[in-house]
């Protein structure tokens, strides 16, 4: 237990916090209620009702010196095109005004600015960036320095660290997007992963696109295949030479990529549909605790720690790679297809780590 001293100054620590709370709470209902006084002389103005300081103070029981600054901010401020009429007493519009120039934030929106503003540095280099900076500053400029002051300090307080973040191909990624806007077939050549030391193989593909998306900061396109005709998930990465064949494609009715994702544990969607439940250790349940990895997931935890998830997915390669990663802490109670494939993949690594050999793993591995 602290002395005297210590919680002494604990309790005025905590007094000053909620002071602070208190007034920055105070500080924003009265930006609010000054905005709600300019909305509504705003109104009789652009009524033609010609508002002056001795109107506005009785309509909105102020003092007429608060009427006359509420008008400066009016015509100083947010620029106003406004004028004094002498014969009616009061002031009109001298140009149009659509929308008012300025809304004044809470903390609570600043602080979803700010993470507006790291999410969009994830994406540095890419096309959409510029105008997602320009709207970003259009913002921050209509902020006033105490707001700049706040959106500073979350800045230094919170960011986002992504992991191993995709070069990417702009003029491929304008050229996907384009073709999926305008309904345009693609074509363009396909390296598949490989599974042993060799060549990479080739594959021309011609596509309707559907969807671009970003997952886990890669980009993948959403196609129907001409070839195989159904629809395929392609990494842009492994694209090259691709190329708009001059061809109108009609985008299906009622396609949905998220739809077509629904049972995807990330962007592999297959034809099956499998009842995944994976027993995790005390450790791992902590770990992944409040983690959402799939819409269907259920959870069951045990007294001791130990938890099950269960999901409901259409392929297994990306669940796979997961508990591969979680190691010993998982096990795989359910479905017997993936139960096999993680022992053949973990008697391939013990077999690979067992010698000194520097060689790759072989296609049996499960490498995928």
């Amino acid at each position: 237990m602290g002395s005297v001293k210590d919680q002494k100054n604990m309790k005025n620590s905590k007094k000053a916090k909620r002071k602070d709370i208190r007034r920055g709470s105070a500080h924003y209902t009265k930006k609010r209620v000054t905005l709600n006084r300019i909305k509504k002389i705003m109104e009789w103005l652009q009524e033609g009702k010609y508002p002056n300081c001795t109107t506005i103070a009785r309509e909105l029981r102020v003092s007429k010196k608060t009427a006359m600054r509420d008008l400066d901010v009016l015509r100083n401020d947010w620029r106003v095109a406004m004028a004094y009429d002498e014969i009616k007493h009061g002031y009109h519009l001298t140009e149009n005004v659509t929308r008012l120039p300025w809304m004044p934030v809470t903390e609570y929106e600043l602080f979803t600015i700010a993470i507006s503003q790291q999410v969009l540095g994830m994406y540095q280099g890419m096309g959409f960036q510029k105008p997602l900076e320009l709207a970003f500053d259009k913002i921050t400029r209509a902020l006033d320095d105490e707001e700049r002051y706040l959106l500073e300090d979350v800045d230094r307080v919170f960011s986002f660290r992504p992991f191993a973040p995709e070069d990417v191909n702009l003029k491929l990624l304008e050229l996907l997007t384009r073709a999926a806007r305008e309904r345009q077939v693609v074509r363009f050549v396909y390296f598949k992963p490989r599974n042993k030391p060799g060549k990479r193989q080739a594959e021309v593909r011609t596509v309707h696109p559907y969807h671009v998306m970003d997952y886990s900061r890669r980009l993948y396109l959403i196609c129907h295949d001409l070839k195989r005709n159904e629809v395929r998930t392609f990494a842009l990465c492994r694209m090259s030479e691709p190329m708009l064949t001059g061809e109108q494609f009609v985008f299906p009715k009622g396609f949905d990529p998220k739809k077509h994702l629904d049972k995807s544990l990330g962007v592999m969607s297959g034809k099956g549909d499998y009842t995944v439940v994976i027993e995790m250790d005390p450790w791992l349940t902590d770990s992944l605790r409040g983690r959402k990895l799939h819409h269907s997931q259920e959870i069951s935890e045990q007294p001791d720690g130990i938890s099950q998830w269960r999901f409901r997915l259409s392929a297994l390669e990306e669940i796979e790679q997961h508990v591969l990663s979680w190691g010993t802490h998982a096990r795989v109670i359910e479905p017997p297809e993936l139960r096999e494939s993680v022992l053949k993949t973990a008697t391939a690594l013990a077999r690979t780590y067992s010698t000194n050999e520097s060689a790759a793993p072989d296609s049996e591995g499960g490498q995928r």
